[in-house]
C-alpha cells in the first residue's frame, strides 16, 4: 500500500489530480494523504510525485514489526503468571503463523490468476 512521507511532500497535489479514485486529498497544511480503504493500488501516484514523497508499503516493515511487539506487550500486562504469559505468547504466535499462511495463500491465488490472464493472451 502507498503511503505520502509527509517530510517529502510539498502539497503539490500532483498525485490528488492523478488519482483515477479520488484516494488522496490534501490535508490543511496541503501535504497528500492516502486512504487505503479507496486505495486501488494502481501506482500513479508513486509515478507522478516529482519529490518522491509517494513511498512503497515494504519500507514500512520494520514499524508495522514494532506496533505488533508493542501491542503484544501491552497485551501481556493482562496475564500474571508466567504459565499464562507463556500460553499468551503461543496464542500470540499462532495468531502470526496465521496471518502469514492467509498472506502466503493469498498470494498462491493471485499468482495463479495473473497465470490464467497470460495463458488466454
Amino acid at each position: 500500500m502507498p503511503w505520502v512521507n509527509q517530510h517529502l511532500c510539498v502539497g503539490g497535489g500532483t498525485c490528488v489530480d492523478e488519482c483515477p479514485v479520488e484516494a488522496i486529498t490534501q490535508q490543511e497544511d496541503r501535504k497528500a494523504i492516502i486512504n487505503d480503504g479507496q486505495c486501488i493500488r494502481c501506482g500513479k501516484c508513486h509515478d507522478v510525485c516529482p519529490h518522491g514523497a509517494v513511498r512503497h508499503d515494504s519500507e514500512r516493515i520494520p514499524q508495522e514489526v514494532e506496533a505488533n511487539i508493542e501491542k503484544t506487550k501491552e497485551l501481556l500486562k493482562h496475564f500474571d503468571s508466567p504459565q499464562q504469559q507463556g500460553q499468551f505468547y503461543e496464542r500470540m504466535i499462532r495468531y502470526f503463523n496465521k496471518e502469514k499462511k492467509v498472506a502466503d495463500l493469498t498470494i498462491v491465488k493471485i499468482t495463479d490468476m495473473k497465470n490464467a490472464i497470460s495463458k488466454e493472451k
